[in-house]
């Protein structure tokens, strides 16, 4: 007797190596998410963001019975539409993904790139980008080079902060380095509005307990 294969949880569509990397090592820690472990499949396009905003929905779309859910993920720097904010093209490729996947599909544009996620005052971030014992320490860094306004929570240019900041470290700017950070940094302090909208989409799909 032919048995249908079982689902698995989560596909994720993302636009390069670095958030390949970082997304498995955020989706691991599942209790600081507050959801059940996710059997999860992470998938970069070749066309990095512009490609996962002009053909993700289709690309995932071939995953429909063999996965329960799907992500689509890219930077809004770099897609291709700009001039779009990063909520109208959510709002416009969830109503894309819908035909194909119901409510058991999102999308989650970064404003404006993935390294918005990885800033935090956690002292982590300072040991892993090479800054532990320096003075002034990074912060304080980040503020004297024009990168941090004083009371602001991330750099407004988060990934050109970041390569700046390793630069004067003399740390290379590697996928690994991302996995780091993510697996280290805290999520429960992260404020950003597409990371809080990723923890509410799985914490929904796959509530702990069940």
């Amino acid at each position: 007797m032919n048995r249908t294969p079982t689902k698995k949880d989560l596909i994720v569509l993302v636009a390069d190596r670095d958030m390949d990397v970082a997304m498995r090592a955020i989706l691991a820690r599942d209790r600081s998410l507050g959801i059940r472990p996710v059997h999860v499949e992470v998938q970069v396009h070749e066309d990095r963001d512009a490609g996962c905003r002009a053909v993700g929905v289709q690309y995932l779309s071939r995953h429909r019975d063999s996965h329960r859910h799907v992500l689509l993920m890219f930077d809004h720097k770099g897609c291709g539409r700009e001039g779009a904010s990063a909520q109208e093209l959510q709002t416009e490729l969830e109503a894309e993904l819908r035909r194909t996947w119901g409510d058991r599909g999102a999308v989650i544009v970064l404003s404006p790139e993935l390294e918005v996620w990885l800033w935090s005052d956690s002292p982590h971030v300072d040991a892993i980008l090479g800054w532990r014992g320096r003075q002034p320490d990074l912060r304080a860094w980040l503020e004297r080079q024009g990168w941090l306004k004083t009371g602001q929570p991330k750099p407004l240019r988060p990934k050109e902060a970041l390569e700046a900041a390793l630069r004067v470290a003399q740390e290379p700017r590697t996928p690994a380095l991302y996995g780091s950070l993510a697996r280290k940094v805290s999520l429960t302090r992260c404020t950003d509005r597409a990371f809080l909208k990723l923890k509410t989409v799985l914490q929904t799909w796959f509530p702990e307990g069940h």
